[in-house]
């Protein structure tokens, strides 16, 4: 079974974690330490940026 790459670069997550008040427990545990409802916040936060980015690149 081959795993899928990740859309989002390790600095980032490591950056949503540390915003999200859960680096500890990555460093601790990594990845698979962190609860599902943290991971869920990531995702929405992430897209928030990505929202806020597309909105102020202007379009052709």
């Amino acid at each position: 079974m081959s795993r899928r790459r990740g859309v989002m670069s390790e600095q980032f997550k490591e950056e949503l974690a540390k915003d999200l008040g859960i680096y500890d427990t990555v460093q601790r545990e990594g990845w698979g330490g962190i609860r599902t409802k943290d991971a869920g916040n990531m995702v929405k936060r992430a897209i928030q940026i990505a929202e806020q980015t597309a909105s102020r690149t202007p379009r052709s």
